[in-house]
């Protein structure tokens, strides 16, 4: 189907087309943005490097009565009690 034709001594006007792209198309090659905040390029860890070696999660501790060593889990906290399984001292840090 045709639309209306237009009315007589007036002209018809045409609908323009839009180009959509990208305006970087249109940049001179020689424009170069260059802005290096937050990003050291001198120093800090890179993806390469293999991690530092972690501290054991576990102690050793030697029982006082009966000499034997155990290897207990780190305490959390500052003052801990441990107990030995085989004479079953008790020793406690603070």
């Amino acid at each position: 189907m045709a639309g209306k034709a237009p009315a007589p001594g007036k002209k018809r006007r045409r609908k323009k087309k839009l180009r959509l792209s990208l305006k970087s198309s249109k940049m001179k090659k020689t424009d170069s943005y260059s802005d290096g905040l937050g990003w050291s390029t001198d120093a800090g860890r890179t993806l390469s490097e293999p991690d530092k070696p972690r501290a054991p999660d576990t102690i050793r501790h030697q029982c006082e009565m009966c000499g034997s060593i155990m290897k207990v889990p780190k305490p959390k906290k500052a003052k801990y009690t441990i107990t030995c399984p085989h004479c079953e001292n008790q020793k406690s840090f603070v």
